[in-house]
């Protein structure tokens, strides 16, 4: 093998390890990537059934019911123009209330939402951008029905 020869076979080789490890952490990337979805989304079957994602909108009024063994909680995330049943197991955070912006992460099954992380919002101001869009559209698609 000439010096010729060797220095294409390491090129070769530097090339395969390079798209190697692209492949590794795309593959990675994809199975981190959690998109967002809005109740209306959910409903026209927009996001992925059995994969994780995150819906955000509205703690629906007189949805939340606490289960017998204390750390089980069912309620409805709304968008006002739609509700998601979404259950979730474990503490919640303290700014958790009915009628607050939640948003909640894990994987839709058989039309409900299990849950196994939820987040609040963190004052009166701030609601996610995606959830104030999504929102918003909701409004949208009310008042034009209604027109």
């Amino acid at each position: 093998m000439n010096t010729k020869q060797k220095r294409l076979a390491l090129i070769g080789g530097a090339v395969a390890i390079t798209i190697a490890a692209g492949a590794l952490v795309l593959n990675a990337f994809e199975e981190n990537l959690v998109f967002f979805f809005s109740p209306s989304q959910v409903v026209a079957k927009e996001a992925p059934e059995g994969r994780a994602f995150r819906i955000g909108g509205f703690v629906k009024e007189g949805s939340v019911q606490r289960q017998q063994d204390g750390l089980t909680v069912v309620f409805d995330v709304t968008d006002t123009a739609h509700n998601v049943k979404v259950t979730y197991k474990g503490s919640l955070p303290d700014l958790f209330k009915e009628g607050k912006g939640v948003v909640a992460q894990g994987k839709l099954k058989n039309g409900v939402f299990h849950a196994d992380q939820v987040l609040a919002k963190h004052d009166e101001n701030y609601m996610p951008p995606e959830a104030e869009k999504a929102v918003r559209d909701a409004h949208e698609k009310a008042r034009q029905s209604k027109s």
